[in-house]
């Protein structure tokens, strides 16, 4: 019957025997050939093709920043808060790292801009400052005053070592810092804060010689 009407079913060895008897020549395997190099020979290619295909995939997921941000998370940078010479507390490594790393996300709440303005007046009333409010775009601020990480501790530079970047996970946006350059050991990380100008300045203390003389 049709087998699109019929059920499955298996068929008998024995059964199957019998269609491999009336086999026609031309269906069979040409006598002298090699069977065993010829399959070799797909082997060795289907081989490359899944070698080809996983270096395609692997190239494209180490350029994406998810993978970077995971890998951030399971192999942390080693580094450690201290005394700076720009302003009080600084971080520094505490391992060679390369150009263009992650070096650590800048956590903190994620807040509004109408929050963002006020809590921006009571820092400044206590005397904190807002050094820590870190604008994400232009809806979104990531404050660190009071809830954040080491990466808080990073001082502005006008020369710096590293710079911020957005990255999107899972359509949550995110700040991470990379390194700008190769950074040594005991090297106090750095970046641009890159605060907008203002008629009243906010020295700057980097130090440098193209310093310009104010953060904002």
């Amino acid at each position: 019957g049709s087998a699109r009407s019929e059920g499955y079913y298996p068929i008998s060895k024995k059964e199957k025997d019998k269609y491999l008897d009336v086999c026609p020549v031309s269906a069979r395997q040409p006598e002298g050939v090699d069977t065993q190099g010829t399959n070799r020979v797909l082997s060795e290619r289907r081989s490359e093709q899944r070698r080809l295909l996983s270096a395609i995939g692997t190239s494209a997921i180490m350029d994406s920043d998810l993978l970077k941000l995971n890998q951030l998370k399971f192999r942390k940078k080693k580094l450690r808060f201290g005394r700076s010479r720009i302003h009080e507390w600084g971080l520094f490594a505490m391992e060679p790292i390369a150009a263009d790393e992650m070096v650590i996300e800048y956590v903190g709440q994620n807040i509004r801009q109408m929050v963002a303005d006020m809590r921006e007046k009571r820092y400044v009333q206590e005397g904190i400052g807002s050094s820590y409010l870190f604008r994400v775009d232009h809806d979104t601020i990531i404050d660190a005053t009071k809830c954040g990480n080491l990466a808080r501790f990073i001082n502005h530079c006008c020369t710096p070592n590293c710079y911020a970047k957005v990255i999107t996970i899972e359509s949550q946006k995110k700040i991470v810092i990379y390194s700008k350059q190769p950074i040594g050991v005991d090297e106090e990380i750095t970046y641009d804060y890159k605060f907008p100008l203002e008629d009243n300045k906010i020295p700057c203390l980097c130090g440098t010689e193209s310093c310009r003389g104010s953060l904002n």
